[in-house]
């Protein structure tokens, strides 16, 4: 009997030794995410946030994003919108922010024409030759194209994009410097 108290209380302080260390661990690991009002994982993207040209008509309005939990040590955030599906060979990229000061966890609906973005927010040319958000807009009769949203967390404040940095040259730019990212996918196609 007294083997079996002495076992019991074992376990019960290792079991709590465990907890006690572990909980504060799982606590600090929560997942870095993102989110939108307008756009579900996994969803069709609405015609709010499709292209106004090409045959498109939709009212080309930037989604609100919302992230949190980043990983410790993130100066700074980029922001894209990507078509990998769009017929090129490289995709398309129809939106790219940069050098989103840390403390910033939103952007608003619309901050791309609206010019709502944080201070010191860059935005840089996309595929259709301009900055700012360009929506989506497949070609007639193709397959639904993903659009996959993309929030990096980055551990430089100013990575040198301007707004006419290239698409490739921001994805270079933030080369090295990614601590983490959450993405969303949607679908459109007509």
């Amino acid at each position: 009997m007294k083997f079996h108290r002495s076992l019991v209380g074992l376990c019960a302080t290792a079991a709590l030794v465990l907890s006690l260390t572990c909980l504060p661990a799982l606590a600090a690991d929560k997942a870095f995410t993102l989110s939108s009002p307008q756009l579900k994982d996994g969803g069709v993207m609405g015609m709010d946030q499709v292209f106004n040209a090409f045959g498109c008509t939709g009212k080309n309005i930037s989604p609100e994003l919302v992230w949190s939990n980043p990983p410790k040590g993130t100066k700074s955030f980029a922001v894209t919108v990507y078509d990998p599906d769009a017929p090129t060979g490289s995709g398309w990229w129809h939106w790219v922010v940069s050098n989103i000061p840390a403390d910033v966890r939103s952007l608003k609906l619309n901050a791309s024409a609206a010019k709502t973005l944080p201070a010191g927010a860059v935005e840089s040319l996309t595929d259709f030759g301009a900055p700012g958000y360009g929506g989506a807009c497949p070609p007639p009769g193709d397959k639904p194209h993903r659009y996959i949203i993309t929030v990096y967390a980055l551990d430089a404040a100013d990575t040198g994009v301007t707004p006419q940095t290239l698409p490739a040259m921001a994805g270079f730019s933030r080369y090295g410097k990614v601590l983490g990212s959450a993405s969303l996918t949607v679908t459109y196609g007509r």
